[in-house]
């Protein structure tokens, strides 16, 4: 079905039809990626890990909300 034809029977649909329509599009671009969840854990813990060992110096939040 195209696009175009879809919105113009969405849009022929009752406010609390078009509202279900419209939360399950976002909902659906809104899915959590699991691979990339991983990968931003795995980075946190190894920026973690280097902090803690001395490797990684860690800015003052008074300093990252200056710039």
């Amino acid at each position: 079905m195209e696009s175009k034809k879809i919105l113009g029977e969405a849009l022929r649909l009752p406010p609390e039809d078009r509202f279900l329509v419209l939360e399950g599009l976002i909902m659906s671009l809104d899915e959590p990626d699991k691979k990339l969840d991983e990968i931003w854990a795995n980075e946190a813990e190894r920026r973690l890990k280097a902090f803690r060992e001395g490797k990684l110096d860690a800015v003052p939040l008074e300093h990252v909300f200056d710039e």
